[in-house]
């Protein structure tokens, strides 16, 4: 059984499908690894033991009928404090929701729920969302794999936890400037950040819903697919026969590899030759209109946050986190003009960057450009956060303000990441592209 805690969702799904794992048994396995792991109360904000055993013997009696609803029935998995779960405190790693217990499930919960999918509990993450570092002093920080004294990368950080350390084979987190991406690069994962308004946000803690997406966090691009299927009750992406030979790749030369620390460039850099090898046509570019859009960040992001959470925060400011607390003020003083230039603006760039990549199957860029930075040191200097915290999210942030599908894949180099970034909606055929890059990588 322990080593069930190291496997793909799929496996896992495959052994109950052959009878090898009975789902009770595989939620058991989950939850006595979640009691007995020493940082579990970093990672878990709570569990649900009672949902998931229900869950578990449901999805029993249907392997037992010979009436699984699909690969994934029985199989559990994480999610993030900011999924509504019925009866269950939904939090969003801030004291300004302690005690909030919501009615029903978000709609991507309840859809997986319908799908068979076993929910273990919800997992710990940023403040409400709003820092790719995943420090969090006022409910938990949760550990890195690679680097016991490092963040683990945010806003989806219990998230990654939980998959990294083997207390779920897969979770589900958000993405709205990195946070699925980051966590899962600097925990050695594979990540999908969806297209905004492709998968249903009902039911999930906001931070910006403009560029609020639902995405997971996995060990491979196969779960990564299963799970999209789960959350949209589809069907997931065919990935048999996917091949790199011929596949036109960009790498993105304009800001992603400004300033670059040498283990993030090493590990991109050696990926990308490994790509090539595998017979993907491998260019270089400019795309001088990602100057323009990431300028126009600060414009649109945080008077958004600003906006959905400003009489919430200033209630009870003294219950936040100095430094996060900072990056939704920052949003107050942003002008409703500027603010509606801002996204007619970005509307144009993201034509012309269509235009510039359509001959291209993904545009290439290192998932961050730094390493887990220290987290002592970051409680120490706020300078640090927040100059750490905006070069983390640099690379991600492009998918989000051009409005892209994006995955990340781990380079085989600790904490680093490669990311494939595809037009809006296409992420069917970008997992495909990301399962040849996969097997490429090694």
């Amino acid at each position: 059984m322990s080593n069930w805690l190291w496997m793909t969702a799929g496996d896992l799904g495959r052994g109950i499908g052959a009878g090898k794992i009975h789902p009770v048994e595989l939620t058991e396995a989950f939850l006595d690894a979640i009691a007995v792991h020493p940082d579990a109360d970093r990672i878990y904000a709570r569990t649900t033991p009672r949902r998931a055993r229900s869950m578990a013997m449901a999805a029993a009696g249907r392997a037992k009928a010979g009436t699984r609803i699909g690969l994934l029935d029985g199989v559990p998995i994480s999610w993030k404090d900011l999924f509504d779960a019925a009866g269950a405190a939904t939090e969003a790693g801030s004291a300004l929701l302690k005690g909030r217990v919501p009615r029903v499930d978000a709609e991507v919960l309840s859809t997986a729920t319908a799908q068979g999918l076993v929910c273990l509990g919800k997992t710990h993450m940023t403040e409400l969302a709003f820092s790719g570092l995943g420090l969090n002093p006022i409910t938990a920080t949760p550990p890195c794999v690679n680097d016991a004294k490092a963040v683990p990368g945010g806003s989806s950080s219990g998230a990654a936890a939980s998959v990294a350390f083997g207390l779920a084979p897969a979770a589900m987190g958000s993405d709205t400037g990195g946070s699925v991406r980051i966590p899962a690069a600097w925990n050695d994962l594979v990540g999908l950040k969806t297209t905004s308004g492709r998968v249903s946000l009902r039911g999930v803690v906001p931070l910006c819903e403009s560029f609020d997406t639902v995405g997971p966090l996995a060990r491979s691009v196969e779960d990564c697919a299963l799970l999209l299927a789960a959350v949209e009750g589809g069907q997931a992406a065919d990935l048999g026969g996917a091949s790199l030979k011929g596949a036109r790749l960009l790498v993105l030369e304009t800001v992603a590899l400004d300033g670059m620390r040498d283990a993030p460039l090493k590990g991109f850099v050696g990926a990308v030759d490994r790509l090539a090898a595998a017979g993907a046509r491998v260019e270089r570019g400019e795309i001088a209109e990602v100057v323009e859009a990431m300028a126009l960040a600060a414009i649109l992001f945080t008077p958004e946050a600003y906006g959905i959470w400003g009489k919430v925060i200033e209630a009870a400011p003294q219950l936040m986190y100095a430094p996060v607390l900072e990056r939704f003020r920052s949003g107050a003083s942003v002008s409703a003009a500027d603010y509606v230039a801002g996204w007619r603006r970005l509307r144009e760039l993201r034509a012309i960057w269509a235009a510039k990549t359509a001959a291209y199957d993904a545009v290439l860029v290192p998932t961050s450009a730094i390493l887990p930075p220290n987290a002592q040191r970051l409680l120490d200097d706020p300078a640090y956060f927040a100059a750490e915290n905006l070069l983390a999210l640099r690379n991600t942030r492009i998918g989000n303000l051009f409005g892209l599908c994006v995955l990340t894949l781990p380079t085989g180099q600790p904490s680093c990441g490669i990311s494939l970034m595809a037009g809006p909606m296409q992420e069917e055929r970008l997992l495909r592209l990301g399962s040849a890059a996969e097997r490429a990588l090694g």
